[in-house]
Protein backbone atom coordinates (compact mmCIF):
# COMPACT_ATOMS: atom_id res chain seq x y z
CA UNK A 1 0.00 0.00 0.00
CA UNK A 2 1.06 3.15 -0.83
CA UNK A 3 1.88 5.62 2.00
CA UNK A 4 0.44 8.85 0.56
CA UNK A 5 -1.27 10.65 -2.70
CA UNK A 6 -3.04 13.76 -3.27
CA UNK A 7 -5.14 15.21 -6.09
CA UNK A 8 -6.29 18.42 -7.58
CA UNK A 9 -8.94 18.78 -9.59
CA UNK A 10 -8.30 21.86 -12.44
CA UNK A 11 -11.21 24.12 -14.27
CA UNK A 12 -9.32 26.70 -16.31
CA UNK A 13 -6.82 27.56 -13.79
CA UNK A 14 -4.41 29.89 -14.00
CA UNK A 15 -1.01 28.11 -14.25
CA UNK A 16 1.35 29.77 -12.33
CA UNK A 17 -1.11 29.51 -9.68
CA UNK A 18 -1.62 25.64 -10.53
CA UNK A 19 2.18 25.23 -10.27
CA UNK A 20 2.51 26.21 -7.01
CA UNK A 21 0.51 23.53 -5.92
CA UNK A 22 1.79 21.25 -7.12
CA UNK A 23 5.50 22.37 -6.55
CA UNK A 24 4.68 22.34 -3.08
CA UNK A 25 3.40 18.52 -2.84
CA UNK A 26 6.33 17.63 -4.97
CA UNK A 27 8.65 19.23 -2.87
CA UNK A 28 6.77 17.66 0.30
CA UNK A 29 6.96 13.98 -0.51
CA UNK A 30 9.38 11.43 -1.94
CA UNK A 31 7.18 8.86 -3.80
CA UNK A 32 3.50 9.88 -3.53
CA UNK A 33 1.78 10.29 -6.70
CA UNK A 34 0.13 13.14 -7.45
CA UNK A 35 -3.05 13.14 -9.63
CA UNK A 36 -4.43 16.20 -11.90
CA UNK A 37 -7.84 15.44 -12.65
CA UNK A 38 -8.24 18.46 -15.74
CA UNK A 39 -12.49 19.13 -15.89
CA UNK A 40 -11.45 21.87 -18.52
CA UNK A 41 -12.65 22.59 -22.12
CA UNK A 42 -9.24 22.06 -22.98
CA UNK A 43 -6.13 20.05 -22.09
CA UNK A 44 -4.07 23.40 -22.02
CA UNK A 45 -2.66 22.35 -18.62
CA UNK A 46 -1.09 18.99 -19.62
CA UNK A 47 2.08 20.71 -20.16
CA UNK A 48 2.23 20.97 -16.03
CA UNK A 49 2.41 16.72 -15.68
CA UNK A 50 6.19 17.53 -15.96
CA UNK A 51 7.35 15.17 -13.46
CA UNK A 52 6.75 10.98 -13.56
CA UNK A 53 5.21 11.46 -10.52
CA UNK A 54 2.67 13.87 -11.66
CA UNK A 55 -0.60 11.35 -13.20
CA UNK A 56 -2.57 14.11 -15.73
CA UNK A 57 -6.16 12.65 -16.97
CA UNK A 58 -8.21 15.43 -19.28
CA UNK A 59 -11.43 14.70 -17.69
CA UNK A 60 -12.90 16.59 -21.68
CA UNK A 61 -15.78 17.93 -19.40
CA UNK A 62 -17.02 20.23 -15.92
CA UNK A 63 -18.33 17.08 -13.97
CA UNK A 64 -18.04 19.45 -10.67
CA UNK A 65 -15.53 19.85 -7.56
CA UNK A 66 -16.19 16.16 -5.96
CA UNK A 67 -17.21 13.99 -8.69
CA UNK A 68 -13.97 15.19 -10.26
CA UNK A 69 -11.80 14.34 -7.02
CA UNK A 70 -14.14 10.57 -6.60
CA UNK A 71 -12.30 9.74 -10.22
CA UNK A 72 -9.36 9.92 -8.53
CA UNK A 73 -10.57 8.31 -4.83
CA UNK A 74 -12.09 5.41 -6.80
CA UNK A 75 -8.35 4.59 -8.25
CA UNK A 76 -6.51 4.71 -4.89
CA UNK A 77 -8.54 3.94 -2.20
CA UNK A 78 -7.25 0.17 -1.64
CA UNK A 79 -3.88 1.42 -2.63
CA UNK A 80 -3.17 4.91 -0.37
CA UNK A 81 -2.87 4.92 3.50
CA UNK A 82 -3.54 8.70 3.30
CA UNK A 83 -4.76 11.23 0.28
CA UNK A 84 -4.70 14.75 0.33
CA UNK A 85 -7.26 16.56 -1.61
CA UNK A 86 -5.74 19.99 -3.23
CA UNK A 87 -7.31 23.70 -3.97
CA UNK A 88 -5.29 24.84 -6.88
CA UNK A 89 -5.07 27.81 -5.06
CA UNK A 90 -2.75 26.67 -2.41
CA UNK A 91 0.79 26.34 -1.26
CA UNK A 92 2.92 25.54 1.46
CA UNK A 93 6.22 24.95 2.72
CA UNK A 94 8.29 21.13 2.45
CA UNK A 95 7.25 20.72 6.52
CA UNK A 96 3.85 20.68 5.84
CA UNK A 97 2.57 16.89 4.70
CA UNK A 98 5.54 15.41 6.83
CA UNK A 99 3.90 17.10 10.05
CA UNK A 100 0.79 15.99 9.03
CA UNK A 101 1.42 12.30 8.47
CA UNK A 102 3.67 12.19 11.59
CA UNK A 103 0.10 13.51 13.42
CA UNK A 104 -2.21 11.03 11.80
CA UNK A 105 0.38 8.28 12.46
CA UNK A 106 0.01 9.58 16.30
CA UNK A 107 -4.17 10.05 16.00
CA UNK A 108 -5.12 6.68 14.87
CA UNK A 109 -8.86 8.10 16.07
CA UNK A 110 -8.42 10.82 13.36
CA UNK A 111 -10.22 10.34 10.12
CA UNK A 112 -9.10 13.98 8.95
CA UNK A 113 -7.36 16.95 9.59
CA UNK A 114 -6.76 20.33 8.61
CA UNK A 115 -3.89 22.82 9.11
CA UNK A 116 -4.31 26.40 10.02
CA UNK A 117 -4.84 28.24 6.75
CA UNK A 118 -3.62 32.16 5.94
CA UNK A 119 -4.13 34.24 3.30
CA UNK A 120 -0.87 34.90 1.30
CA UNK A 121 -0.69 38.42 3.17
CA UNK A 122 -0.11 36.23 6.49
CA UNK A 123 -3.69 36.97 7.89
CA UNK A 124 -5.52 33.99 9.68
CA UNK A 125 -8.38 32.43 7.38
CA UNK A 126 -11.18 30.84 9.62
CA UNK A 127 -11.92 27.91 8.15
CA UNK A 128 -13.01 25.76 11.31
CA UNK A 129 -16.66 26.15 11.33
CA UNK A 130 -19.89 24.24 12.94
CA UNK A 131 -22.27 22.66 11.22
CA UNK A 132 -24.70 25.48 9.29
CA UNK A 133 -27.97 26.46 9.52
CA UNK A 134 -30.11 27.66 6.64
CA UNK A 135 -29.95 30.89 8.80
CA UNK A 136 -26.34 30.99 8.79
CA UNK A 137 -25.91 30.58 5.07
CA UNK A 138 -28.79 33.04 4.24
CA UNK A 139 -27.21 35.57 6.47
CA UNK A 140 -23.78 35.39 5.21
CA UNK A 141 -24.41 35.10 1.52
CA UNK A 142 -27.17 37.98 1.58
CA UNK A 143 -27.83 40.00 4.81
CA UNK A 144 -24.20 41.59 4.85
CA UNK A 145 -25.53 44.47 5.87
CA UNK A 146 -26.68 43.77 8.99
CA UNK A 147 -22.87 43.86 10.22
CA UNK A 148 -23.32 43.61 13.80
CA UNK A 149 -25.33 41.11 13.71
CA UNK A 150 -23.60 39.09 11.18
CA UNK A 151 -20.26 39.79 13.19
CA UNK A 152 -22.21 38.02 16.06
CA UNK A 153 -23.58 34.80 14.34
CA UNK A 154 -19.75 34.80 12.48
CA UNK A 155 -18.07 34.82 16.33
CA UNK A 156 -19.65 31.38 16.92
CA UNK A 157 -20.63 29.73 13.73
CA UNK A 158 -16.31 30.28 12.48
CA UNK A 159 -15.00 29.39 16.03
CA UNK A 160 -13.15 32.36 16.69
CA UNK A 161 -13.03 32.29 20.44
CA UNK A 162 -11.10 29.37 20.05
CA UNK A 163 -8.31 31.63 19.09
CA UNK A 164 -7.19 29.25 16.19
CA UNK A 165 -4.01 28.30 18.36
CA UNK A 166 -4.95 24.48 19.62
CA UNK A 167 -6.15 21.04 18.33
CA UNK A 168 -9.90 21.04 17.58
CA UNK A 169 -12.39 18.29 16.89
CA UNK A 170 -14.49 20.09 14.32
CA UNK A 171 -17.42 18.73 12.55
CA UNK A 172 -17.16 20.91 9.39
CA UNK A 173 -13.46 21.84 7.73
CA UNK A 174 -12.60 23.92 4.51
CA UNK A 175 -12.52 21.54 1.52
CA UNK A 176 -9.46 23.42 0.25
CA UNK A 177 -7.04 21.38 1.99
CA UNK A 178 -8.03 18.12 3.31
CA UNK A 179 -5.62 14.99 4.71
CA UNK A 180 -7.72 12.21 4.84
CA UNK A 181 -7.37 8.45 5.89
CA UNK A 182 -8.88 6.16 3.45
CA UNK A 183 -9.92 3.94 5.99
CA UNK A 184 -12.35 6.85 7.09
CA UNK A 185 -13.21 7.28 3.38
CA UNK A 186 -14.20 2.99 2.89
CA UNK A 187 -15.84 3.41 6.31
CA UNK A 188 -18.43 6.32 5.19
CA UNK A 189 -18.05 7.08 1.51
CA UNK A 190 -16.48 9.12 -1.11
CA UNK A 191 -18.03 12.65 -1.87
CA UNK A 192 -21.37 13.29 -2.83
CA UNK A 193 -21.90 13.50 -6.45
CA UNK A 194 -25.27 15.77 -6.10
CA UNK A 195 -22.95 18.70 -4.90
CA UNK A 196 -21.87 20.13 -8.17
CA UNK A 197 -19.68 22.86 -6.29
CA UNK A 198 -19.58 23.96 -2.58
CA UNK A 199 -20.53 22.01 0.87
CA UNK A 200 -19.07 18.58 -0.67
CA UNK A 201 -16.75 19.68 2.12
CA UNK A 202 -19.72 20.39 5.00
CA UNK A 203 -20.85 16.63 3.56
CA UNK A 204 -17.95 14.44 3.88
CA UNK A 205 -16.56 15.90 6.79
CA UNK A 206 -19.75 15.64 8.87
CA UNK A 207 -20.00 12.28 7.94
CA UNK A 208 -16.01 11.30 8.59
CA UNK A 209 -16.72 13.58 11.94
CA UNK A 210 -19.71 11.03 12.82
CA UNK A 211 -17.08 7.95 13.15
CA UNK A 212 -13.73 9.81 13.59
CA UNK A 213 -12.29 12.55 14.68
CA UNK A 214 -12.03 15.43 12.80
CA UNK A 215 -9.19 17.64 13.77
CA UNK A 216 -7.51 20.96 13.11
CA UNK A 217 -3.80 21.48 14.02
CA UNK A 218 -2.62 24.72 14.27
CA UNK A 219 0.88 23.61 14.44
CA UNK A 220 2.04 24.16 10.37
CA UNK A 221 0.07 26.51 7.92
CA UNK A 222 -0.54 26.49 4.40
CA UNK A 223 -1.54 29.38 2.48
CA UNK A 224 -4.73 29.63 0.39
CA UNK A 225 -5.79 32.73 -2.46
CA UNK A 226 -9.64 32.51 -1.85
CA UNK A 227 -10.84 33.91 -4.78
CA UNK A 228 -14.83 33.62 -3.18
CA UNK A 229 -15.63 33.39 -6.96
CA UNK A 230 -19.96 33.14 -5.98
CA UNK A 231 -19.44 36.86 -4.74
CA UNK A 232 -18.16 37.55 -7.96
CA UNK A 233 -19.63 35.42 -10.68
CA UNK A 234 -23.60 35.23 -11.38
CA UNK A 235 -22.99 31.11 -12.71
CA UNK A 236 -20.57 30.45 -9.14
CA UNK A 237 -23.79 31.78 -6.91
CA UNK A 238 -26.33 29.94 -8.44
CA UNK A 239 -24.10 26.62 -7.94
CA UNK A 240 -23.92 27.72 -3.98
CA UNK A 241 -27.17 28.29 -3.94
CA UNK A 242 -28.43 24.99 -5.57
CA UNK A 243 -25.99 22.95 -3.38
CA UNK A 244 -26.92 24.60 -0.45
CA UNK A 245 -30.89 23.57 -1.18
CA UNK A 246 -29.62 19.99 -1.93
CA UNK A 247 -27.43 19.65 1.43
CA UNK A 248 -30.62 20.79 3.82
CA UNK A 249 -33.19 18.71 1.82
CA UNK A 250 -30.21 15.95 2.84
CA UNK A 251 -29.66 16.80 5.86
CA UNK A 252 -32.73 18.91 7.24
CA UNK A 253 -33.60 22.72 7.31
CA UNK A 254 -34.91 23.37 10.86
CA UNK A 255 -34.59 19.77 12.52
CA UNK A 256 -31.59 18.31 12.37
CA UNK A 257 -30.31 16.75 15.52
CA UNK A 258 -27.30 15.57 14.41
CA UNK A 259 -26.31 19.45 13.30
CA UNK A 260 -27.53 20.22 16.79
CA UNK A 261 -25.20 17.43 18.66
CA UNK A 262 -22.53 17.86 16.61
CA UNK A 263 -22.14 21.65 17.57
CA UNK A 264 -23.08 21.90 20.86
CA UNK A 265 -20.10 19.17 21.46
CA UNK A 266 -18.22 21.40 19.44
CA UNK A 267 -19.09 24.38 21.69
CA UNK A 268 -18.34 22.34 24.96
CA UNK A 269 -15.32 21.28 23.85
CA UNK A 270 -13.85 25.16 23.54
CA UNK A 271 -15.19 25.76 26.67
CA UNK A 272 -13.48 22.48 27.95
CA UNK A 273 -9.66 23.37 26.47
CA UNK A 274 -9.87 27.16 26.81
Amino acid sequence: MRDLSASIVAYKNSASMLTQTIHSFLKSTVHSKLFILDNSPTDDLKYLAYNSRIHYIFNNRNVGFGAGHNIILNKILNESKYHVILNPDVYFDQSVIPTLYKFMEQHHEAGQVMPKVLYPDGKLQPLCKLLPSPKVLIMRRFLGFFKSQLEKENLQYELHLSGYDKIMNVPFLSGCFMFLRTEALRKVGLFDERFFLYTEDTDLTRRIHKHYQTLYFPDTAIYHHHARGSYKDAKLLFCNIQSAIRYFNKWGWTKDNERKLFNERTLLQLKDIS
